[in-house]
């Protein structure tokens, strides 16, 4: 069943659409409530996380830790979806 939702997201062009919506439910997910809250948008483009946080001071401590956060979230999708992260 898997291999035919696949095949299937492949033949429809599915996969970029549906990669954007998982990334940023990762995002909300394993990061927490507390980043949530600080959290104003986010999108993912071309293996480009972008998060836009209403807090300089979580953004200059989230930006310490890019790398363990993209490891994080690449582990919760299953697969290395995730090249950067920018925060804003």
């Amino acid at each position: 069943m898997k291999d035919l939702m696949e095949i299937f997201k492949s033949k429809h062009r599915l996969n970029l659409g549906l990669d954007r919506v998982d990334v940023e439910k990762a995002w909300m997910t394993e990061l927490g409530p507390a980043i949530k809250n600080y959290t104003e948008k986010v999108s993912f483009r071309n293996e480009t996380l972008t998060v836009h946080l209403n807090s300089s001071t979580l953004r200059e401590e989230l930006s310490y830790g890019k790398s363990k956060i993209i490891e994080r979230l690449n582990e919760s999708l299953g697969r290395e979806v995730i090249q950067k992260i920018v925060l804003r």
